[in-house]
């Protein structure tokens, strides 16, 4: 029995977008959010004492602005080292449009497959098999999948692969394919990347976007993370959604159907925020809110918006 992290779409030092215009808003800590993010993700893969980890692209953010965000992905990786818990990676389209990662050495615990080929790796002593391609530029719009091996036999098999998979809302089309390209290599798990709302495509074989790690704006709204993944006998037993995310964003939508008075508004608004509150385990909550439903008090609303 072993486990594995697969997670995807970190984006170390994305800039969280839409909030730092507000007086009131802890600039300083959301833009640290990925980061914490990410450190969360180390945690627990120490934590769970983990075979590997699974990062299916977009690891980074397009090109830094400075060289301090590869200094704190060695260490976040030299920490991983000193448990013996190493990393397997695909470079995403935004990876693929970082020109510094080129100028340094990528840490000893970590490989990023190879965008020439399809790569494949042996885990002898796991009995496990990794299948994987990175994007060679920005702009993939051919099917990768097609290009991977079968599967091999007497091992459990992993794809690794960033795609937009036959089409995802919100989601830019990138390595199109079909859940039967990803079938027919036999495998029993595929770790996707690029699309960042969770969702278990399938569970026969497992293929399995994690989301991201940390919402980044208001479209990316409610828990994200990574998934946990328990392999007993060559056979997945348990695939667990863990959340890593600092700080959440949600779209609260208060109805104000019938409501007469101010203090009515105020009251619904208060109670929304109060069921919010109760579901993000104490994390800061980014939140829209939205009025919906036919009332009188629009007039009001709208003289006095603050």
């Amino acid at each position: 029995m072993f486990k594995f992290i697969h997670a995807a779409d970190v984006h170390l030092d994305s800039p969280l977008r839409g909030l730092s215009r507000y007086e009131s808003a802890p600039v300083d800590s959301i833009r640290g959010a990925c980061r914490r993010a990410f450190e969360n993700l180390i945690d627990l893969a120490i934590e769970e004492k983990v075979a590997f980890v699974l990062l299916a692209g977009d690891l980074y953010d397009g090109d830094w602005k400075d060289y301090s965000t590869g200094i704190f992905l060695n260490q976040q990786m030299g920490r991983l080292g000193q448990h013996n818990i190493s990393v397997f990676t695909v470079a995403g389209n935004h990876d693929a449009a970082n020109r510094m990662t080129k100028s340094l050495d990528s840490p000893s615990n970590m490989t990023t497959m190879s965008s020439r080929k399809v790569e494949t790796i042996k885990l002898d002593d796991l009995g496990v098999t990794i299948h994987g391609q990175s994007f060679e530029t920005q702009h993939v719009d051919r099917n990768l999948a097609a290009g991977y091996a079968a599967a091999e036999n007497n091992t459990f098999n992993i794809g690794l692969l960033h795609t937009s998979l036959d089409g995802r809302e919100g989601h830019a089309v990138y390595a199109p394919c079909s859940i039967d390209d990803l079938r027919s290599k036999g495998y029993q798990y595929w770790a996707l990347g690029h699309i960042h709302k969770q969702e278990f495509v399938s569970k026969d074989p497992w293929i399995v976007f994690p989301g991201c790690v940390q919402g980044r704006h208001i479209r990316e709204t409610g828990a994200k993370g990574c998934v946990l993944v328990t392999v007993e006998n060559g056979i997945v037993s348990e695939v667990e959604k863990i959340p890593l995310d600092v700080l959440r964003w949600t779209l609260c939508s208060v109805d104000l159907t019938d409501v007469t008075e101010v203090r009515d508004v105020l009251e619904r608004v208060r109670k929304a925020i109060e069921i919010e509150r109760t579901s993000v385990d104490g994390r800061p909550i980014a939140m829209r809110i939205r009025f919906e439903g036919a009332t009188t008090m629009l007039a009001e609303l709208a003289a006095y918006p603050e």
